[in-house]
């Protein structure tokens, strides 16, 4: 299988209209971290030489807080798309980061706002377009409800010939449940070319990404794809509920993995835990409790139930019932609450007992 070098393109210029908010849509949060931050966790699992990210609406506040937050071990390059033409005018504003000496490799592009995307997927894709030695290879995903996706249109031989959007799709292409997920590897060498014999001649009057497969395919070169084993990771995020049933999806898989490690959770449908906090081994956590931010929890301390902490320390043993705490620290076997309240800057030394309605 080649070696190529890869490296990723993440488009994140969108303004998500349909969120309704003054936040950027790539910057709204999942278990508390923005979720294209949570894509760039998923690309920085790879063997990636660098990522480019392409920025546009409120370019700067998505650049300032994706270099803030993003993984350390990813090399982030920000290019802007002063003007949103499509996912096609994206990538090639985005391969003007690029020098001359990617020629020969491979270049991953995905969206920003599929932050439920593991590793391994993408691992896999980049694999079957190596060893397919592909020009372009799609990953996909077969749905019962297709609207509002792209449908993937196969020849006689199963190849793929095109991806046709929904808006443009005929009444026979619409019954395609093969869709698109707008995650692609493609040759880098190959790419360019094909990027400038798209047109905006369709529906939305843009550059569509997705025709670069069938620009590729008309010449002769070969397309696969790889159909994604649990479609739900390719899911997109464009408006508030389909934000909730990402964070809830999420959650489920922070808090399972957490419970993997030795962590007792009571209720988990009932728990609550940012992807930034640390657990240690006999932690147990009670319903109703929220951990945020850099909360940190030691061995054997019990939290809850219905306690929020955010930012807090908890040293091995204490215990924090039916309480509230923000930037404070909490000792060894130290007993807070039930009722507490912590204010910044809040230490309660190791072996105290706070008793009820306590506030420091």
């Amino acid at each position: 299988m080649s070696s190529r070098p890869l490296v990723a393109v993440v488009l994140a210029a969108g303004e998500g209209t349909r969120m309704r908010s003054t936040r950027p849509k790539p910057l709204h949060l999942l278990c508390g971290r923005p979720m294209v931050v949570h894509v760039l966790d998923a690309v920085a699992e790879l063997e990636v030489d660098r990522a480019v990210v392409v920025v546009g609406h409120a370019a700067e506040r998505v650049s300032k807080l994706v270099q803030a937050q993003a993984p350390e071990s990813l090399s982030i390059e920000f290019v802007e798309q002063r003007v949103q033409r499509g996912t096609g005018d994206a990538v090639s504003a985005a391969l003007t980061g690029f020098g001359d000496d990617d020629e020969d490799g491979d270049i991953l592009v995905l969206p920003g706002d599929t932050p439920l995307l593991r590793a391994p997927t993408l691992a896999a894709l980049v694999r079957l377009h190596r060893q397919a030695d592909a020009a372009a290879s799609v990953l996909t995903a077969v749905i019962d409800d297709p609207h509002g996706y792209g449908r993937v249109v196969r020849g006689k031989d199963d190849r793929v010939l095109r991806i046709v959007e929904d808006a443009d799709a005929d009444t026979e292409e619409r019954q395609i449940s093969e869709v698109n997920t707008s995650i692609y590897c493609f040759r880098r060498g190959l790419l360019a070319p094909a990027l400038r014999r798209l047109s905006p001649e369709n529906a939305q009057g843009e550059y569509y990404l997705s025709d670069v497969v069938e620009v590729l395919a008309e010449a002769g070169y070969r397309v696969v794809s790889l159909i994604a084993p649990d479609p739900m990771e390719a899911a997109g995020v464009n408006d508030r509920a389909q934000l909730a049933m990402a964070e809830a999806e999420l959650r489920d898989r922070t808090n399972e993995r957490w419970m993997r490690r030795g962590v007792t959770m009571v209720d988990p449908e009932r728990t609550y835990i940012d992807a930034s906090v640390d657990l240690a081994p006999d932690v147990t956590l009670f319903p109703g409790t929220i951990l945020r931010g850099d909360t940190s929890v030691g061995p054997g301390a019990e939290i809850g139930p219905d306690t929020q902490l955010v930012d807090t320390q908890v040293a091995e043993r204490a215990i924090v019932e039916y309480s509230v705490a923000r930037q404070a620290t909490i000792g060894a076997d130290a007993r807070v609450g039930p009722f507490a309240t912590l204010q910044p800057g809040a230490d309660v030394p190791a072996g105290t007992v706070t008793g009820p309605h306590y506030q420091s």
